[in-house]
């Protein structure tokens, strides 16, 4: 069986990302940003900021000289190939062998799976419409070799995708040396001598090319040409962790039903248990004879393998399934698997926080009856932006290496973005002797301030903020700010942040 390879190229990889978390950055000019030697540089910017000049590798400050509403994001370390892990193992749908090719790229050995799909090229207009709907800007290409499709899903057609099995050369003797995956050094050398084309120096003599530029030139052509083998390291499908209980009789009743849920509960957990492992995400599905399948699923707060606590959770949700004429097959899966680790208690001290299972086991009850967003933890994150130095986890044994600050008051309930209020002040640094939120006007009894909190330069530009505590008559407290510095020509423009208690 002859061997073919998919390449996929994430044109913009980690900026799609982001789109997809933040889809009001769609359509604007936005980079991400990390620091070096002092300075902050951009590592992808994203389409818009792309038209207007801008790319990977300028400085935050330059590029803020051409778009002065740039948004800049910290690049977060790893992300790339945490993403294309992630994106390696959706691929598995496609294929068992799936690789990523770092830093934007995937490589798939599709040997003997396209044929599936009705061809190559619905295989591959199938991949590229999903990941299209997902929000991904990809080129992609399909060979005989890793190669070749690295070179055609980079500097191939888009219409042409697929390299005919046998047809390498002549696919690769337009592309540029680029195409070869060869080191900048070599590659400039190519371009001092005026080898433009793979065409233009691919029939020298090989003697030749490796006095003037190595073995390495020579080993990516004959990768690319198939004529040398090229090891992918496919990634390791995730562990399925997922129980079956076949039933001789359909079963119509609740008691049945929460029968063989504590038997796959029982299996599962004594499984995870032997692994050290707990569930975060679990699903129950029974499928009934007419076809049909009917599901429900529980979340915890901590891993958990403790099948008592795990039937509880969903005992609730038992009268949710719809037996109809009976069904044939139950199956329980944990979608999101994590280590345990294991706590000792002080003999001393029975309280141990969120540490404590008892504690962790009433957060799983309330939040699986009352929905996932109704217990939220908050730790402290590395800014001094108010909204930018608190951040929500879902997992309770995340631990952070900087505490909440102290030395100042700080609201109990933060706004996600300020909002403008009407003030009336003193001048320059005095606090409001009132202002208006929402209608109402609030006279201020006793007043705090100023603390001045500093715009974060290296992300964005900006004024300062300038906080007040207020009390007013009613003895309601309030967390307010001026923006930048007092200006007789300007009206001060005033904002509300938080509520303390």
């Amino acid at each position: 069986m002859r061997r073919r390879f998919v390449s996929i190229w994430y044109c913009q990889l980690l900026t799609d990302w982001w789109i997809r978390r933040q889809p009001e950055l769609r359509g604007q000019p936005f980079v991400l940003a990390a620091p070096d030697h002092g300075r902050m540089i951009i590592t992808a910017a994203s389409q818009a900021a792309q038209q207007q000049g801008i790319s990977a590798g300028m400085s935050v400050a330059d590029a803020r000289a051409l778009v002065a509403t740039l948004q800049v994001f910290d690049n977060i370390p790893g992300s790339a190939v945490k993403l294309l892990t992630a994106l390696g193992h959706w691929c598995i749908r496609y294929t068992p062998v799936s690789a990523i090719d770092p830093p934007d790229g995937l490589m798939l050995d599709v040997s003997g799976c396209a044929h599936l799909w009705g061809g190559e090229v619905p295989y591959l207009r199938d991949i590229f419409t999903r990941l299209k709907k997902f929000g991904y800007t990809i080129r992609i290409g399909i060979a005989d070799s890793p190669g070749a499709a690295w070179a055609v899903a980079r500097y191939g057609s888009a219409a042409a995708p697929v390299i005919p099995p046998g047809e390498q050369l002549a696919a690769l003797l337009p592309f540029p040396p680029d195409a070869l995956r060869l080191e900048p050094a070599i590659l400039e050398k190519l371009r001092k001598l005026g080898l433009y084309q793979i065409s233009s120096f691919i029939d020298m003599p090989r003697s030749a090319l490796r006095r003037r530029f190595g073995n390495s030139l020579l080993l990516r052509l004959d990768q690319a040409l198939n004529v040398e083998d090229e090891i992918i390291h496919p990634l390791q499908p995730p562990e399925a962790f997922r129980e079956w209980l076949p039933s001789l009789e359909p079963i119509r009743t609740a008691t049945g039903i929460g029968i063989a849920l504590k038997q796959l509960l029982d299996l599962l957990c004594e499984r995870l248990a032997k692994e050290g492992k707990g569930l975060r995400t679990v699903v129950f599905k029974c499928y009934r004879i007419d076809g049909e399948v009917s599901e429900i699923s529980i979340g915890t707060n901590r891993p958990s393998h403790q099948p008592v606590h795990l039937f509880r959770l969903f005992e609730e949700k038992i009268p949710q399934i719809a037996p109809a004429l009976g069904i044939e097959l139950f199956v329980l899966e944990a979608l999101k698997v994590e280590d345990t680790l294991p706590s000792q208690d002080v003999l001393w001290k029975r309280s141990t926080g969120l540490e404590d299972t008892i504690i962790a086991e009433l957060l799983d009850r309330i939040t699986n009856k009352m929905g996932a967003d109704t217990v939220r933890r908050y730790l402290p994150d590395q800014h001094h932006w108010p909204e930018r130095s608190i951040r929500i986890t879902t997992n309770l044994q995340e631990k952070t290496d900087i505490g909440w600050r102290t030395d100042r008051p700080r609201p109990i309930r933060l706004l996600p973005q300020p909002e403008l209020v009407e003030v009336a002040a003193p001048i320059p640094d005095y606090p409001p002797m009132l202002f208006i939120y929402q209608g109402k006007v609030h006279r201020i009894k006793k007043a705090d301030g100023p603390e001045r909190i500093e715009r974060e330069w290296w992300l964005e530009a900006g004024e300062h903020r300038d906080y007040y505590t207020l009390e007013d008559e009613e003895g309601r407290r309030y967390w307010i700010f001026r923006l930048g510095h007092y200006d007789p020509d300007t009206p001060a423009r005033w904002f509300i942040h938080g509520f303390f208690a």
